[in-house]
């Protein structure tokens, strides 16, 4: 058993903010585990009134890397925008609902139990149809029947975190991959094309489907998709994605919504426990004293929390130097709490918004380029500048870095 955590690991106060300053962490949940003794048998039980079991199938666009360096924010969401309504459009018309926060462009939908996998294969087929047809994008569908713990409006679990994974990562775009357990429900006689893709240590084999019958009769659900923007935002952005062609009204977006900051991008360390419900309430418990480190430190450095989620906290500054003096404090703290990270700082436009669940979010290029700096190629324990941060303060101690990800040339300092 690991070593059982304590709330004196915390601040005083930490538990006593309400659920909307902490925003989409399970507050209650943690605070429930760290009075626990905190054994198998008590994960189990906590987390057992969260337990569901369904469809997980989620998605990620191809070629996006490559398409921020040719296009603007504004324009890049209008394009992610498009597959996004038609995956949960068709999505709701079979009885499915999206879950997590669609802020990038990967999306995330549930469906029940009740489903017939052959319904559920016959609307990726009709998505990915429909995307290739009105889309300048592409996306891969990784899909997956299992057990899941749906909490605060998110899917948690290995069997999640496993066709989450595949979707982002072992997919190509207009691909649909699913699991046996999907595989093994279909009728001997089905129509579908399929065969073998790879296979996969926690949800078995996993196969890509080729072609197959289309929906028929089923309406495309007219319910939003779990937008985190405004409302006006909203409107804007979708009269964007109908006239694309159009730079002026793009840049009339881009001048009415982007502020320029400084982000500061952190990745903690993943904690791996036998039992996964035990590693996952550890982990989540982890995120918490992100979360309390980082408000702690935050205000005598003049910055703003966008957010702590899973094993990320993104926060913004309006200085340079403010923000690199919070990174080197908060890794500093981290390691006094046992605990490494990885810390990526970009400046340049960026969007943010507020989300319906409490907390906000963020997109624009500084996230993306932080996060390969961070999270693609950094180090534990090490913090990483962009080229554009050489504009706002002394790299003295730090090294210079050359290197590609994903097929993107980069050029980052190291200390």
């Amino acid at each position: 058993m690991a070593d059982k955590f304590s709330k004196e690991r915390y601040s005083p106060s930490f538990f006593d903010l309400a659920q909307d300053i902490t925003g989409g962490l399970p507050i209650k949940l943690v605070n429930q585990w760290l009075e626990s003794e905190q054994t198998e048998e008590d994960a189990l039980k906590l987390l057992d009134q969260y337990k569901i079991k369904g469809y997980s199938v989620s998605s990620d666009s191809a070629g996006l890397t490559k398409l921020t360096q040719q296009k603007g924010l504004m324009e890049i969401l209008a394009i992610i925008n498009q597959p996004k309504e038609i995956v949960h459009g068709y999505g709701t018309g079979i009885g499915g609902e999206g879950v997590g926060i669609w802020a990038a462009d990967n999306t995330q939908m549930f469906y029940p139990e009740s489903v017939k996998a052959e319904t559920l294969l016959s609307a990726l087929l009709t998505m990915q149809d429909e995307i290739k047809k009105t889309c300048k994008i592409k996306i891969g569908l990784g899909a997956h029947l299992g057990e899941f713990y749906y909490i605060n409006g998110g899917l948690y679990g290995l069997e999640a975190d496993a066709i989450e994974e595949i979707a982002e990562n072992e997919t190509e775009g207009g691909e649909i991959a699913i699991s046996e357990g999907i595989y093994n429900l279909l009728p001997e006689n089905h129509q579908f094309v399929i065969e073998k893709k790879i296979a996969h240590p926690i949800i078995g084999e996993i196969f890509r489907v080729l072609d197959g019958p289309h929906l028929a009769n089923v309406q495309h659900g007219n319910a939003k998709y779990p937008i985190p923007y405004s409302e006006d935002f909203y409107a804007d952005l979708v009269s964007y994605q109908n006239q694309l062609d159009d730079t002026k009204f793009g840049q009339q977006l881009a001048d009415k919504y982007m502020i320029k900051k400084v982000v500061v991008l952190i990745e903690r360390e993943t904690k791996e426990i036998e039992l996964h419900q035990v590693s996952m309430l550890t982990n989540i418990s982890l995120s918490t004293i992100l979360k309390d480190v980082g408000m702690r430190l935050l205000s005598q450095n003049n910055g703003v929390e966008i957010k702590v989620v899973s094993n990320l906290g993104i926060y913004i500054f309006d200085d340079g130097v403010a923000a690199i003096n919070f990174a080197k404090l908060i890794r500093e703290e981290l390691v006094k709490q046992d605990l490494s990270c990885r810390i990526g700082i970009d400046v340049g436009p960026v969007l943010i918004f507020d989300l319906p669940v409490g907390g906000k979010d963020i997109a624009g290029m500084p996230v993306n380029i932080a996060s390969k700096m961070a999270q693609d190629k950094g180090k534990l324990g090490k913090l990483y500048l962009s080229a554009a941060m050489k504009e706002l303060v002394n790299l003295n101690g730090f090294t210079e870095m050359k290197y590609t990800v994903s097929g993107v040339e980069m050029t980052a300092y190291e200390g």
